[in-house]
């Protein structure tokens, strides 16, 4: 098998059905969705002075303020906002992090995790208000996380590289 991959029960030269190929393959493109969309949410933050502010139009503090009242865990908006440039640098960092060790398969089910826990704490918090619950998107990303907090990233990723590195040395 190609992709840095386990052979599972399948030796050299057996033929594998289309359904067989694709249940190998189904967690490749929800691997490059949520890596590319968190690489590129962790980058828009970081370029957005506006963003890592504590006040102004557009700032992680204000948004923060708005959604106090309206959040599940007050207390976790009240945490952010004891410094939040602090906490918005801080989504930033991680979504970059988890992004790119999702992209290239590093540690793949704790990005994953991360990016469950990042999803988890916004929907808890920025998109908690949402009616009906399925209008907000933090919710869907946190669902879309853990099938891979689950498998990791069995193909083409660094994981399995020294995976099958290791069982080479062996």
């Amino acid at each position: 098998m190609n992709g840095f991959g386990d052979r599972g029960s399948y030796g050299l030269g057996e033929r594998r059905t289309l359904r067989e190929q694709a249940g190998t393959y189904a967690l490749l493109p929800l691997r490059i969705f949520l890596g590319v969309t968190f690489v590129y949410a962790g980058l828009d933050k970081l370029t957005d002075s506006a963003f890592l502010s504590a006040d102004g139009a557009g700032s992680i503090g204000e948004m923060m303020r708005g959604v106090r009242d309206s959040s599940a865990i007050p207390a976790l908006v009240d945490l952010a906002l004891k410094s939040p440039e602090g906490f918005g640098y801080a989504i930033a960092i991680g979504e970059l992090l988890v992004g790119l060790g999702t992209l290239v398969g590093l540690w793949a089910r704790l990005a994953a995790l991360g990016g469950a826990l990042i999803s988890l704490s916004l929907w808890l918090t920025v998109s908690w208000q949402a009616t009906p619950y399925y209008y907000g998107n933090d919710l869907p990303y946190l669902m879309a996380w853990l099938p891979l907090v689950l498998a990791g990233a069995p193909l083409f990723s660094a994981d399995a590289f020294l995976a099958a590195r290791r069982r080479r040395t062996m």
